[in-house]
C-alpha cells in the first residue's frame, strides 16, 4: 500500500487551500507559513466523498476568529450524519507530511507517523492537540481513507460559531468539490453543530449564494495550482 486517501472536510475542501500544505507558503490572512511537502507532486486523484458521522465547529481559532471544523465519526448525541468531504490521493509520505504540518512540525525533521497503526486500530491519538487524532474512515479503490480530528467527546465539547470568512471557505470548497448549488450548500451547513442556531438563515443563504456565483473563489497567490 503506497497511497492513502486524505479526506478533507474543512478548509481543505478547497484544493487551493491544500496547495499551501503541499507547496509551502502563507495563506492570505493567516500569518502562518507552511513549509510544504518534501514531495510536491500534486495528488494522483481527487474525488468527492461522503463520510459517516458529522462535522461540528468548536475551539476558538486566533486565525479565523471563530470555531473551526472537526469530524466526529461516531457522534453519540443525535447529531446529523453524512459528512461532505473531498478525497485527495496522496503517497504515504505526503500524508505524513500533511499531518506533521497540522501538528506545527516540519516534515523531515519530525519523526514519521506510523500509518499502519491506524489501519489496524481504526483510530489513533498521536497527541492531545486539535488535529492529532487520526481516523481510518473507510477504504476506496484499495486505499484507506484517512482523516484527522480532535480527541474531544462530542457529548461535552463546547460548540463555537464559525466566522463568515471560514464558513465561506467551506461553502466554496463544497461548490468546488461536490458541484453543489446554493440550496444544497445551505441545507448542509445549516444543520451542522456550531452553525445551527448561531447563524441567521438569511445570512447563511447569502453566503451559500456567494459560493455558487463567485468566479474567483478564495484568494490565493497566482502561481498556486488547482489540480
Amino acid at each position: 500500500m503506497t497511497h492513502v486517501w486524505y479526506a478533507a472536510y474543512g478548509s481543505n475542501l478547497y484544493a487551493r487551500r491544500l496547495a499551501y500544505y503541499l507547496e509551502g507558503g502563507t495563506p492570505p490572512g493567516t500569518g502562518h507559513t507552511y513549509p510544504g511537502f518534501r514531495d510536491r507532486t500534486p495528488p494522483v486523484r481527487t474525488t468527492p466523498l461522503t463520510l459517516p458521522g458529522t462535522v461540528y465547529f468548536a475551539w476558538q481559532s486566533q486565525v479565523w476568529t471563530g470555531g473551526v471544523a472537526f469530524y466526529a465519526d461516531k457522534p453519540n448525541n443525535g447529531w446529523p450524519t453524512g459528512t461532505a468531504a473531498r478525497g485527495y490521493l496522496l503517497t504515504r509520505q505526503q500524508f505524513s507530511d500533511l499531518l506533521t504540518q497540522e501538528m506545527y512540525r516540519i516534515p523531515g525533521e519530525a519523526p514519521e507517523f506510523d500509518i499502519d497503526e491506524v489501519l489496524h486500530a481504526g483510530r489513533v491519538q498521536f497527541g492531545p492537540g486539535r488535529y492529532e487524532t487520526l481516523v481510518h474512515v473507510d477504504d476506496l479503490d484499495g486505499c484507506p481513507v484517512l482523516t484527522f480530528t480532535s480527541p474531544w467527546d462530542t457529548a461535552t465539547v463546547a460548540l463555537r460559531k464559525p466566522a463568515a470568512r471560514y464558513l465561506g471557505m467551506l461553502a466554496g470548497g463544497l461548490r468546488e468539490s461536490h458541484r453543489w448549488g446554493a440550496g444544497q450548500i445551505f441545507d448542509y451547513l445549516a444543520g451542522l453543530p456550531g452553525v445551527h442556531g448561531n447563524w441567521e438563515p438569511d445570512e447563511l443563504a447569502a453566503l451559500a449564494e456567494a459560493a455558487e456565483h463567485s468566479a474567483r473563489g478564495w484568494p490565493l497567490n497566482p502561481h498556486r495550482s488547482r489540480w
